[in-house]
């Protein structure tokens, strides 16, 4: 199985526990070097943010799993990158 190096994310998580929160319990699993949580959007029921999770070697259920524990929940997988190294995405026409 390929290794994963960064993996965005799309997550709905109610507004209580904070987002810091959610991104501190990631960053702290095995794999995982670096973690960014950016707000998206947020209604009055739940806050939708975008996770970009950089490491070694990221575990995907791991990450998962640690995010449904704070009661949030994975709503897409946006982008991910395997391999090696990380490969610069390069805009085309269509971007």
């Amino acid at each position: 199985m390929a290794t994963i190096r960064q993996l965005v994310i799309d997550v709905l998580k109610p507004h209580e526990p904070t987002m810091l929160s959610v991104a501190e319990e990631v960053s702290d699993l095995d794999g995982v070097d670096g973690v960014n949580a950016i707000l998206l959007e947020m209604d009055e029921e739940v806050r939708n943010i975008k996770f970009t999770i950089e490491g070694d070697d990221i575990d995907f259920e791991a990450v998962s799993a640690t995010i449904e524990d704070t009661g949030a929940r994975v709503h897409s997988v946006d982008q991910v990158a395997c391999g090696e190294y990380i490969v610069e995405d390069i805009p085309t026409a269509q971007d």
